[in-house]
C-alpha cells in the first residue's frame, strides 16, 4: 500500500471529523427569552394559595372511602384546574406521572359515594385537554367501570 494513500485518508479523516464536530456543538444565535421584555404578573387577590392541590393528596381523597359526592366533585375540578394537563408522551410509551391519572380514575369509578355526572365530567374534561391520551383513559376508565361490583 502506497504511503501517500494512508496519508492523504488519514487527513481526510481527520477532516471529516472536524466537520462533524462542528455540526454536533454548533448553535445558531438565538435570542434568549431572558433578553425579551416579561410581562409583569400581577397576583388577583381572589386567587388562593389554599385552592392549590397536590395529586396525590388528590388521590388520597379519592382513596377515602368516607369523602361525600361533593368532596369528590370538588376534589376533581380542582385537578382539573391545576393538573389537567399531563406531560407529553414519550414516544409511544406514557409518562411516568400519567399512571398518577389512571389510579385516580380507577378509584374514583370504583368509589361508593360517586355518580356517573363526576366521572364524566372527569373523563371529558382530561380527554379535552389530553388529545394523546386519549385511548390510554378510555382503557383506565373501562377497567374502573369494569372492577366495579355491580
Amino acid at each position: 500500500m502506497d504511503i501517500t494513500l494512508l496519508l492523504e485518508s488519514f487527513f481526510g479523516l481527520i477532516v471529516l471529523l472536524a466537520l462533524l464536530m462542528l455540526v454536533l456543538f454548533y448553535k445558531p444565535f438565538k435570542p434568549s427569552k431572558s433578553n425579551k421584555k416579561k410581562k409583569r404578573v400581577v397576583d388577583s387577590p381572589k386567587k388562593k394559595e389554599s385552592d392549590f392541590i397536590a395529586l396525590e393528596k388528590i388521590l388520597e381523597i379519592v382513596k377515602n372511602r368516607k369523602s361525600t359526592n361533593k368532596e369528590l366533585e370538588d376534589t376533581l375540578n380542582l385537578a382539573i384546574k391545576h393538573h389537567g394537563t399531563i406531560h407529553p408522551k414519550l414516544g409511544t410509551r406514557t409518562h411516568p406521572d400519567f399512571d398518577i391519572y389512571g389510579e385516580i380514575l380507577l378509584r374514583i369509578c370504583r368509589h361508593p359515594n360517586t355518580s356517573k355526572e363526576i366521572i364524566l365530567n372527569f373523563d371529558r374534561e382530561l380527554e379535552a385537554r389530553n388529545e394523546d391520551y386519549k385511548k390510554d383513559i378510555n382503557d383506565f376508565l373501562s377497567k374502573g367501570l369494569n372492577s366495579r361490583g355491580v
